[in-house]
């Protein structure tokens, strides 16, 4: 699945858009039994930005088109009069541009799968307050790993960032709520924000743990271990030499 910082390089890209009134054209027959194209087609499109692991777009008239790319979809941008092959979901062609969404999407006129959203880890600043809040009024015994990738309580963090400042705070992704401290919490989600920040400004960013189990961690040489977690059983990527915390026996 697309992680928060791939959505927000996406809205980025999408900004060329923003004043342009906008045709709009549904390809793919499940977009077009959705009926967006005739409600958006010819309106102005003011803003684009992402949300989680959303992306927004507001057209004139307080209209709002959501799209969530589930796990294979993609925004494409285009000059305006490129050939576009295939059969893609929806067309939104500008002035100068046009964009292009492919595969497994979500699309809704209303913002309000959003509205239950935690903050954004990508928001310039984030609120880390609240983020810490929400952790804390969860319950004390959840897996820090697990509650990362809860939504409900920080919007756009996914498996991969989640591995990744885990293992640059020390912190392993079992270590129970209730065995962190604020400045931990704290910690972790200052360096997703961190990782995440430097992906969208499209940095390299050397992967440290995610999908190396098996291999020595390079901080202390122990192997890395990973191993499905939580309701969703999402692989969790883990030194058990050197981040605080031990996972729970297998039954």
């Amino acid at each position: 699945m697309p992680e928060g910082d791939a959505l927000h390089r996406a809205a980025l890209r999408l900004q060329v858009l923003v004043g342009d009134r906008i045709e709009v054209e549904a390809v793919h027959p499940r977009a077009r039994s959705l009926t967006v194209a005739e409600r958006l087609d010819g309106r102005v499109l003011e803003s684009v930005e992402a949300l989680g692991k959303n992306v927004l777009f507001r057209f004139e008239g307080d209209v709002v088109l959501r799209s969530h790319l589930r796990m294979t979809g993609s925004w494409r941008v285009l000059p305006r009069g490129a050939e576009v092959r295939g059969v893609p979901w929806l067309v939104l062609s500008g002035n100068e541009h046009l964009a292009v969404l492919r595969g497994g999407a979500v699309l809704e006129l209303t913002d309000r799968a959003t509205r239950p959203l935690g903050p954004d880890i990508l928001a310039r600043p984030p609120d880390l307050a609240g983020m810490l809040m929400r952790l804390r009024a969860g319950d004390p015994r959840r897996e820090l790993g697990e509650t990362l990738l809860d939504q409900r309580v920080v919007a756009g963090i996914g498996n991969i960032w989640r591995a990744e400042a885990l293992w640059r705070t020390r912190l392993s992704p079992w270590l129970r709520l209730a065995d962190s401290t604020d400045e931990e919490l704290l910690a972790v989600l200052e360096e997703a924000a961190r990782l995440m920040g430097a992906s969208v400004a499209e940095l390299r960013v050397e992967r440290k743990v995610y999908r190396r189990a098996g291999r020595p961690c390079t901080r202390c040489g122990a192997t890395i271990l990973s191993r499905g977690q939580g309701d969703g059983n999402r692989i969790a990527y883990w030194c058990p030499g050197c981040q605080r915390g031990e996972a729970p026996a297998r039954k």
